[in-house]
């Protein structure tokens, strides 16, 4: 599924950066936080895909086509984005072997987010959500 693997990109990137974070001492009390609340959205996250999405409730798929499709992408883009308008030259890039799994993950990610947005408005997801039977929740 899409949307799990939108998040599943999300907590890794999360748990890497993370990593990074504590190797270029910033404060414990700043990462704690961020931990925090990626924790709380991404939990909300899985329970609403877990919970309703799968089941054809219909809220869900507006509600994760509404938050994951834009804020999301919005949160993914903004910072290759910023630093390409701050460096403007690929020639700058620092290879490393976390700048290439960070930017793997965050294609991924962002792949999985707009895949997933088409195909919850996709014709067959469409009929599948308006099933006899689906809760209308």
């Amino acid at each position: 599924m899409l949307w799990l693997l939108a998040v599943a990109a999300g907590v890794v990137e999360t748990v890497i950066q993370v990593g990074l974070a504590l190797g270029d001492d910033v404060s414990t009390s700043a990462v704690l936080g961020q931990i925090a609340v990626r924790a709380v959205i991404y939990g909300a996250l899985f329970v609403i895909i877990d919970r309703y999405f799968r089941r054809g409730v219909r809220w869900s798929r507006y509600l994760l086509a509404g938050v994951l499709g834009t804020v999301g992408v919005v949160s993914l883009v903004t910072e290759p984005i910023g630093w390409l308008i701050d460096n403007g030259d690929f020639s700058t890039i620092d290879w490393s072997v976390s700048f290439v799994t960070i930017a793997a993950l965050r294609a991924v990610h962002l792949t999985a987010v707009i895949s997933a947005v088409y195909f919850t408005f996709h014709r067959d997801t469409a009929h599948w959500f308006n099933a006899k039977g689906r809760s209308p929740r």
